[in-house]
């Protein structure tokens, strides 16, 4: 290979690292290894809906009283506007997580920039004001870091999560990996929309085994607006 051509490769992966793949390892690792530990708290959260799947969740969650966040698909939430207003009402969080669900790794800052222009008009127009930003994946760019400043979002990570959007995976596997690996102020990250072979299903069905054995166990769910981080 030329000098010159190495030369390119060089500087576009290092536009790359700075752009997005940097700034991404950063918010994950500052946001998994800040959290209170101290008392039996999890927030559970859930990302992809809002979806066919959501009314079904939220009637779980009643049944035991469980408040959650969820994390919003831009175009989904102008589908689905009656189960935003439900979730709403209901007490739970809502923060968005992107307009179309595109890697933020992939997204121009022309492009990042409409993202977060159209999805807060979307949910605008629903009368949520949303205050915390989840990307698809947990990525983010110097646009969308630059985005969520302006626009007063903090951004969310997560400490847990079950694979539940896989398509081999079932409800027991998800309950299994939900149950071991969950522990004290831990944020949980499951979904409600998107996911193959009907995964949010699935993932229904792994709670309506999980939230009792939680409850039995002493845990207490809270918001992700009541979480508190340890700089």
């Amino acid at each position: 290979m030329k000098k010159s051509n190495k030369a390119v490769l060089l500087t576009a992966a290092s536009a790359g690292l700075a752009y997005g793949i940097i700034p991404t390892l950063v918010e994950k690792t500052k946001y998994r290894t800040s959290s209170d530990r101290s008392e039996k708290i999890i927030y559970l959260t859930f990302d992809d809906g809002p979806s066919e799947y959501t009314n079904e969740l939220l009637d779980l969650l009643n049944k035991y009283d469980v408040k959650a966040s969820f994390f919003m698909v831009g175009l989904f939430v102008s589908e689905y506007p009656e189960v935003v207003k439900r979730v709403h009402d209901e007490g739970h969080l809502i923060g968005i997580h992107s307009l179309e669900h595109r890697s933020a790794l992939l997204c121009s800052p022309a492009y990042t920039n409409r993202d977060f222009q159209e999805t807060l008009t979307i949910m605008g127009n629903l009368g949520v004001e949303p205050k915390y930003y989840r990307g698809p994946w947990g990525e983010v760019n110097l646009w969308s870091i630059m985005n969520t400043n302006i626009h007063g979002l903090e951004r969310v990570e997560w400490n847990v999560m079950a694979e539940d959007w896989r398509g081999d995976t079932t409800a027991d596997i998800i309950a299994e990996k939900l149950i071991d690996r969950t522990k004290n102020g831990d944020v949980v990250c499951l979904h409600d929309g998107r996911g193959k072979n009907e995964a949010p299903a699935r993932t229904i069905a792994a709670l309506r085994k999980v939230l009792p054995q939680w409850i039995d166990e002493g845990f207490k769910f809270r918001l992700i607006s009541e979480r508190t981080m340890n700089e």
